[in-house]
């Protein structure tokens, strides 16, 4: 091989290598300047029905049916919001499957009359008693204010006590 041949070979492997590192340099570059494009998904909302549990500063507390389209605002119209409702503290509670469905309980301080009468052991009489006590001395700080209630005693209290609830 003759020199010329040589140098010729040289330079070309010299220009071929170059060439090589020269475009992985470009690709590097070009992969990094590139905007990163964030894709995301579509995805359909799950739709909306079943129950709505409202309880709180509201006249009419209880069970809502939920719909598609109901807003929170049509819901808390018709659960009649009271004018000392304090709207910024709403919580919602979303169960998952399978979760145990807790019973609906009863709010002492709001209840009416009827609705404390469907208690366990709890007559007329003593639905007015809770209702007389809470107007004379204010509402129940805990559900455990009941035993001081005449009438109620701890058996009472025992089997009512997982039905009731105090409003926070």
């Amino acid at each position: 091989m003759s020199r010329a041949s040589r140098i010729y070979l040289l330079v070309t492997v010299f220009l071929a290598i170059a060439a090589i590192v020269g475009g992985v340099m470009l690709a590097v570059d070009h992969s990094r300047s590139q905007p990163v494009e964030i894709v995301l998904c579509q995805v359909e909302p799950p739709e909306r029905s079943g129950q709505l549990y409202i309880v709180g500063a509201v006249a009419n507390p209880g069970i809502y049916p939920l719909r598609e389209g109901d807003t929170i605002r049509a819901l808390l119209l018709d659960a009649g919001v009271e004018s000392d409702a304090d709207l910024s503290q709403i919580k919602i509670h979303i169960p998952r499957k399978g979760e145990g469905d807790q019973a609906q309980r009863i709010d002492i301080n709001r209840a009416e009359s009827w609705l404390l009468e469907a208690l366990p052991g709890i007559g007329e009489v003593r639905a007015q008693a809770i209702i007389g006590y809470r107007s004379e001395h204010g509402p129940f700080g805990r559900i455990e204010d009941l035993l001081e209630v005449s009438g109620i005693g701890p058996a009472t209290f025992e089997r009512i006590k997982d039905y009731i609830t105090v409003s926070d």
